[in-house]
């Protein structure tokens, strides 16, 4: 085999690149005050949430938005917090495992998915009466408000190219 950097590169080669992105800017160095101001609305959001239902929106969202970056990290911090296995393998999954979670979980993962998902179409209705019938105002808009940060975290690892398994908090 020659070490011809002209050659064409394999189906393997191209494929490794892609998975394994350069990481990009800083965000943290390069804007803090935005930066510092995300970790501000993410610490306010989850304030009064049970903290498993907190990992179960964070892990849904990364999911839909396919950042593998925040995905890892919200599994393992469930794990650490003592979240059971296979409900993490079910949340990509929930409407056809719906006994894994709770009512009020379900209803917080419909809504994680409308709101991550509002090019389709916005927020049902009926979805959001589902998420209002289980939690009271101050809880939803704390649940609101964490959906709007996770959307917001994936969408800075996904531009500036975070590599999944490197916890940079």
């Amino acid at each position: 085999m020659t070490n011809n950097e002209n050659a064409p590169q394999t189906a393997t080669q191209t494929a490794t690149q892609t998975l394994a992105p350069t990481p990009r800017l800083n965000f943290a160095k390069a804007a803090p005050k935005a930066f510092k101001a995300v970790i501000g609305l993410d610490a306010a959001a989850r304030d009064g949430l049970d903290p498993a239902l907190v990992e179960l929106i964070q892990i849904r969202a990364s999911l839909l938005n396919g950042c593998a970056y925040c995905l890892h990290m919200h599994t393992s911090d469930a794990r650490k917090a003592g979240e059971d296995e296979a409900r993490l393998h079910m949340v990509g999954v929930w409407r056809e495992a719906r006994n894994f979670f709770t009512e009020k979980e379900q209803a917080a993962l419909d809504l994680t998915e409308a709101v991550t998902l509002v090019h389709r179409g916005g927020i049902p209705d009926d979805v959001y009466a589902r998420a209002a019938a289980q939690f009271d105002e101050t809880e939803l808009g704390h649940v609101l408000a964490l959906i709007f940060t996770i959307n917001t975290w994936n969408r800075i690892a996904l531009s500036t190219a975070k590599v999944a398994g490197e916890d940079e908090r």
